[in-house]
């Protein structure tokens, strides 16, 4: 077993890298996505109901904007 030393001073005798994981990113986003939608649901009612806040409204808005933003990087960058 090589010490920490010894890699850091011979890169070369690490092993290399597995590859990274594939992931299918649209999927990802969307399910995210979903998941907010979900939670603005349930914040609307909450305030509506007078036991909620208007932030947690905009969180779950700001969700879903910045995944469907996600999901046109994802769409552009298969």
């Amino acid at each position: 077993m090589p010490t920490i030393r010894s890699l850091l001073a011979h890169p070369e005798e690490r092993r290399p890298s597995p590859p990274a994981p594939r992931a299918d990113l649209f999927r990802v986003f969307g399910l995210g996505m979903g998941l907010f939608a979900v939670g603005l649901v349930v914040t609307l009612v909450l305030h509506l109901t007078g036991r909620g806040g208007a932030e947690a409204i905009a969180i779950c808005g700001t969700g879903i904007v910045l995944g469907g933003l996600g999901l046109i990087w994802a769409r552009r960058h298969r």
